[in-house]
């Protein structure tokens, strides 16, 4: 009769530390908690960066830059002020102002070259906005 395999344990199976299955179970939660968390929800946006130079007297210039999540058929834009996902033929057809960029009671007109949109405030004070 052939001697039989010894049956030992390999040296290599206990390649992962010895720890329970509840510490694990808790580590994959915390991991997808991680990934799920930095994901926006469809249809969001929040500002990234926002900087701002009031270096010339009356005049601030303000750039900033948005994530969105945006839905089929929408795109990154602004509503009321504020970053959001807009239907996409708004931005195509550079109809700025389709999107309510501006504040509730305030004005809004398209710039002469469609560049961009104007809202006027009910004192006259007027913000201009042009898309790059």
């Amino acid at each position: 009769m052939a001697p039989s395999p010894r049956r030992g344990r390999r040296k290599d199976a206990n390649a992962l530390p010895s720890a329970s299955s509840t510490f694990w179970a808790v580590m994959i939660l915390v991991g997808l908690l991680i990934a799920y968390c930095s994901q926006l929800a469809a249809g969001t946006c929040e500002i990234v960066t926002l900087d701002r130079d009031s270096s010339q007297p009356r005049r601030t210039i303000a750039r900033q830059t948005a994530r969105c999540a945006c839905k089929k058929g929408q795109i990154a834009g602004t509503t009321r002020a504020r970053p959001a996902c807009v239907d996409a033929r708004i931005i195509k057809t550079k109809q700025w102002c389709e999107m309510l960029p501006c504040l509730e009671g305030e004005g809004c007109d398209l710039l002469i070259n469609k560049s961009g949109w104007t809202c006027t405030q009910p004192g006259g004070r007027i913000k201009t906005t042009t898309v790059s």
